[in-house]
């Protein structure tokens, strides 16, 4: 995926939404360019074993699954989650032997199947799989999406610094 560029400063919100989670989705692959397997499944964070370029690409996937799929469409859970009941709480990150190009085709995917779930659905449609109290909007989901992509993205940047000094959101070609 290459970089999304931000929507139009006047776009209707739907686009706008939309718009800036695309963007903040893009700079996951960019921020993983270039890293070795090693390099991506290494923890740089000695009190956060799990926060992983690798981990986190496959938590962002299962994000985007558990918001759009189970939650906003309702699909029920059948039993493809890493999430299992007295499991591992952050389950999700455990992807030591998962390389990391997969772990990105699916995030990639999975954002492509969430954008498809959503496309016919108005921003105040509620979620059908919430069994945790009142039920959020489309709109609710989506801004918490950006801000937990964009969050993410931050914790990618500052992990992929610690590794090899690359810092900001600009592609690797262009940094060589």
């Amino acid at each position: 995926m290459t970089e999304v560029p931000r929507p139009p400063l006047t776009a209707p919100e739907r686009e706008q939404l939309i718009g800036w989670l695309d963007h903040q989705r893009s700079f996951v692959r960019m921020k993983c360019a270039g890293l070795s397997e090693e390099d991506a499944h290494r923890n740089v964070v000695p009190t956060s074993p799990l926060m992983t370029t690798a981990g986190l690409v496959a938590h962002l996937r299962w994000n985007e699954y558990a918001w759009f799929q189970l939650s906003m469409l309702g699909v029920p859970d059948t039993g493809q989650t890493p999430w299992t009941e007295g499991g591992h709480p952050d389950a999700e990150m455990l992807v030591d032997d998962v390389p990391i190009a997969q772990l990105l085709d699916e995030y990639e995917a999975e954002c492509a199947r969430s954008n498809a779930a959503i496309a016919d659905l108005p921003l105040d449609a509620l979620e059908k799989g919430t069994g945790n109290g009142d039920p959020a909007s489309l709109r609710y989901v989506l801004c918490h999406l950006i801000e937990e992509t964009a969050r993410h993205v931050g914790h990618l940047d500052i992990i992929r610094e610690l590794i090899d000094g690359r810092t900001g959101y600009t592609t690797l070609e262009e940094t060589a």
